[in-house]
């Protein structure tokens, strides 16, 4: 086990004298871990993430949101991303995070993302920096799922982070308030299940992305192979199925999946 980032592993790997190599990906932890290492319920797992560092700071929040902040978020962002990319914009790429951080599990046109962020520049240098986040495990921006053709270059990415301690450490809401909130929580059980299969898609024939057809939507389109799989979050017993019926009817051989409390389905 090395203490190395991902990106620096992915730099050495790419010398031409590094030979052959095989990748084995630890992954943040899962709830059944969290569960049988600390005792944590569902919800405890989904504000404060996989992270199990971080695990003994979660009754005090200040400290807790502390440790992630500066142990995890200030590594990735100062020393992984900024000393290892060539970044022309490092104060962009921090605001690009902290935007991201407020909108989990949220489709967010670069357009509004130009608008919210200073000395933005264009959308291909936004495009580029959400890449880099993605090579360091930090967060994704998920494509417009379009079969057959090419994505539309450009098209609203769909934001995911990769765990959901990066959203609630840079939160002012507690787990108390969070669980309160029955919107914010909702995208933080979204968020929770895009991350979870990001982290179980790294496979060449793997892929995540959304689905949007004018006032219809799926949440997450998983291709593997020749698969197709149409995947719906339900956080709450209400909610309207109609993307997902609209999603099978244009793809009929496509197998769908709703993810609520009760279970799946």
């Amino acid at each position: 086990m090395s203490g190395s980032s991902a990106l620096l592993l992915q730099h050495g790997l790419s010398e031409s004298l590094s030979g052959r190599f095989f990748l084995h990906r630890c992954d943040h932890w899962y709830w059944p871990e969290c569960r049988a290492a600390f005792g944590w319920t569902l919800d405890e797992w989904l504000y404060y993430g996989g992270y199990p560092g971080a695990a003994p700071f979660i009754h005090d929040e200040v400290t807790w949101k502390r440790y992630v902040t500066d142990s995890l978020i200030e590594t990735v962002l100062a020393r992984d991303v900024l000393q290892l990319q060539t970044i022309q914009k490092p104060a962009l790429l921090r605001q690009l995070f902290g935007l991201s951080t407020q909108y989990p599990a949220q489709i967010v046109s670069y357009t509004k993302m130009l608008g919210e962020l200073q000395d933005a520049g264009n959308t291909v240098t936004l495009a580029h920096y959400l890449q880099l986040l993605n090579t360091a495990f930090i967060l994704s921006g998920l494509e417009l799922f379009s079969k057959g053709t090419i994505r539309k270059r450009g098209s609203s990415p769909k934001i995911i982070l990769w765990n959901n301690a990066l959203i609630n450490a840079v939160s002012p809401r507690t787990f108390v308030e969070a669980r309160r909130d029955t919107s914010w929580w909702g995208r933080l059980v979204e968020n929770a299940v895009g991350a979870h299969l990001l982290q179980n898609s790294q496979s060449p024939i793997g892929n995540v992305t959304y689905w949007r057809k004018g006032k219809f939507e799926v949440d997450f389109v998983v291709t593997r192979g020749r698969d197709l799989w149409a995947i719906e979050v339900k956080s709450t017993d209400a909610g309207s199925k109609a993307g997902i019926t609209a999603f099978k009817e244009k793809y009929q051989y496509a197998k769908t999946l709703i993810v609520g409390k009760g279970g799946t389905q």
